[in-house]
C-alpha cells in the first residue's frame, strides 16, 4: 500500500539515505551530510520547503520536495508559483507510477496553499517524466542549474501513464 507523509523525525534517517542516494545517482560532488544539515533541514524547520516520504508497504521508496516561491525564500525563481525542487524514486521501484503519484500530491498541496500554477527544473533524464505530467519547456533557463524551466499552467491536468 502507498503511503505518503511529510517529513517527520521518525523518517529523517530514511530519508536522509534516499537524499544521499539521489544525489549519488545525479552524480553530484556535494557534501551530502552538510547539505541535509546546513540547507535542506532547517529549510524545511523554517517553512520554507516542504518534503514529503512515499512508503510503498514497509519500504522507504522515494521523496519529493517542493515549495511555494516568496520573496522571503533564498532560492525563488518564479514568485507565487509553485516549485517541484527534487523528486526521486528508488531504481528497483521506478516505472510503476510512484513518481506520478508523489508529483500529483505536491501539486495538489501547492495549489492548497495558493499556487496556480508550478514549475520545476528537471535534469536531461527527467524531462520527458515532467514532460508526460504536464509540463512545458519554458524560455527561462536557469546557468546556475544548467536547464531550462519547465512549466505547468493547469494544476488539475494530471500525469500521462506512459507505456
Amino acid at each position: 500500500m502507498l503511503h505518503i507523509s511529510p517529513l517527520r523525525d521518525e523518517t529523517e534517517k530514511a530519508f536522509g539515505k534516499l537524499f544521499t542516494d539521489y544525489y549519488a545517482e545525479l552524480d553530484c560532488d556535494e557534501n551530502v551530510p552538510h547539505l541535509l544539515k546546513e540547507y535542506i533541514l532547517p529549510d524545511l524547520l523554517a517553512g520554507l520547503i516542504k518534503i514529503d516520504i512515499l512508503k510503498d508497504g514497509e519500504t522507504h521508496a522515494g521523496f519529493v520536495i517542493y515549495q511555494n516561491d516568496d520573496i522571503d525564500n533564498e532560492w525563488h525563481f518564479k514568485e507565487g508559483w509553485g516549485d517541484i525542487r527534487e523528486i526521486y524514486v528508488i531504481p528497483s521501484l521506478r516505472r510503476q507510477g510512484l513518481g506520478r503519484f508523489l508529483l500529483y500530491a505536491a501539486e495538489m498541496k501547492l495549489k492548497e496553499s495558493g499556487a496556480e500554477k508550478c514549475y520545476c527544473l528537471p535534469t536531461e533524464s527527467t524531462e520527458n517524466f515532467f514532460t508526460a505530467c504536464g509540463y512545458t519547456r519554458g524560455n527561462e533557463y536557469s546557468e546556475e542549474l544548467d536547464a531550462f524551466v519547465y512549466e505547468k499552467f493547469d494544476l488539475n491536468n494530471r500525469c500521462k501513464h506512459s507505456e
